[in-house]
């Protein structure tokens, strides 16, 4: 990488530093000190099964939080390419401007409207049914959060070594106590016993296509809720309230795309993963959903999962429009509306 691009990969490292300055107490104690671990196996380039020094991550840990201290009053620098300057949040133009380099970047704002930033090595663009497909390789700058998915319009990042990451987070988490649960039965289709790398490697290549389908039902649910949606969202920060109106949209975009996809498929490990991480709330929202997931390991049927996905998202897309009927007001009164809403029309 020339001196071009090792200053534009400088830039985007700092923005990065930026962001998780603010938001990096978002965590738990627990979910933070995990993350940062992985955080420096990623800047160490330490493979997934190395064993990390503590006393090295613990030093690198307090200069990690001294730096985000000291940047926490700094704006996001712009891209700068060539001749010209860009926003860091304007992704489409920095990609056509990066697009003989076979790099990909993104710059756009994730839960919480946490900003996020990544540069990475492009390992494949395509044309996915009207969608702007980007597959991201080797990442060359990334943040704490470093989600694996992320859509922007039309546009889907995908970011392999992010979405491998992610699994090792879930293979550690499940390792404390091993439970029979779902992300068990996913975990169970490879042989991490045997070879850790090639397992988290054909993991990786099976839930990729299961992180694009999430990410479609995303786009078109956005398309179908608009802007009012995501003004309702910024008014509800930390809120009970918030986290119902993800869970329920999480719920519908899942229901346009992912769920129909992977029975028709009849990909178990995928099905597995996707039960497997399911939250509290989206499991506390549709039941049934559990209770079917549960039939089909008893009985070896899939047939209330075919009929449950058959009428989910009628149910989520009509709750959604009666959700955005409910107007704002100054006592904040729509606040125990929406939720009363949403309680009383779990499925």
């Amino acid at each position: 990488m020339g001196s071009k691009m090792e200053n534009l990969q400088e830039t985007v490292q700092r923005n990065c530093h930026i962001a998780d300055a603010s938001h990096a107490g978002d965590y738990t104690l627990c979910i933070y000190l995990m993350k940062m671990r992985e955080f420096f196996r990623w800047e160490a380039g330490e493979g997934f099964s190395a064993s990390l020094d503590n006393r090295q991550v613990g030093r690198w840990l307090r200069e990690r939080e001294a730096l985000w201290e000291s940047l926490e009053s700094e704006e996001f620098a712009p891209m700068r390419i060539g001749e010209h300057e860009y926003d860091p949040f304007d992704s489409g133009a920095i990609n056509a401007a990066l697009r003989d380099d076979d790099l990909v970047y993104s710059g756009g704002l994730g839960i919480n409207n946490k900003p996020h930033f990544f540069l990475a090595r492009l390992e494949r663009y395509d044309q996915y049914n009207g969608y702007s497909l980007y597959v991201a390789d080797k990442e060359l700058a990334r943040d704490l959060t470093s989600p694996p998915a992320m859509a922007q319009g039309n546009n889907i990042y995908i970011r392999r070594e992010s979405l491998k990451r992610m699994l090792w987070e879930k293979l550690e988490s499940w390792n404390w106590n091993q439970p029979d649960n779902a992300m068990g039965k996913a975990l169970g289709y490879y042989d991490f016993k045997g070879d850790v790398d090639q397992a988290l490697e054909a993991m990786t290549d099976n839930e990729l296509e299961t992180i694009l389908l999430h990410e479609i039902g995303e786009i078109r649910a956005g398309e179908r809720l608009g802007q009012k949606w995501e003004e309702l969202l910024i008014t509800l920060p930390y809120t009970k309230a918030e986290l119902m109106l993800r869970a329920v949209r999480d719920h519908l975009a899942d229901a346009i795309t992912t769920l129909p996809a992977l029975l028709e498929n009849g990909n178990e490990p995928s099905l597995h993963f996707y039960f497997g991480n399911l939250t509290h709330m989206r499991k506390h929202l549709s039941p049934s959903l559990m209770d079917a997931y549960r039939h089909w390991q008893e009985s070896g049927h899939r047939a209330r999962l075919e009929e449950l996905a058959g009428r989910n998202e009628e149910h989520w897309s009509q709750l959604t429009e009666q959700i955005l009927q409910i107007e704002p007001d100054p006592e904040r009164q729509y606040v125990a509306a929406i939720q009363d809403l949403i309680e009383n029309n779990r499925l």
